[in-house]
């Protein structure tokens, strides 16, 4: 089974390897939606694959570093697409979250992307 938890985060970010006449290599925010999955067997005991609240506090810290910041600014987010900010999420959170399964991340109400781990 798969369950998820969503997050949103407010940001502002900058492509610097775009070429300058391009829209996304000027400053710009975005209201990030964050999904993190987990997958798992439901616990016989407690019916549920994870507590919900395990999944907020191991986000804390990320949504600490993240919201009202400038991604840009933040180590191992210089160039923060979509892709890359899936995947530092997933390496701030792949220790602290058992059955980790995807970050899905939308940048936008149609645009996103789902990380599944390295490969």
């Amino acid at each position: 089974m798969e369950i998820f938890k969503s997050f949103r985060i407010e940001a502002a970010h900058r492509l610097p390897n775009l070429p300058p006449d391009h829209k996304c290599a000027r400053l710009h925010g975005h209201s990030f939606r964050i999904e993190i999955h987990v997958r798992g067997a439901v616990d016989d005991h407690y019916g549920w694959v994870q507590d919900f609240g395990e999944i907020s506090e191991a986000f804390r810290a990320v949504f600490e570093d993240l919201d009202h910041h400038y991604l840009n600014e933040v180590p191992g987010l210089e160039n923060p697409t979509s892709e890359r900010l899936a995947q530092y999420i997933w390496g701030r959170l792949a220790r602290h979250v058992q059955g980790l399964a995807r970050i899905v991340i939308h940048e936008t109400c149609t645009a996103g992307c789902v990380y599944e781990g390295p490969t």
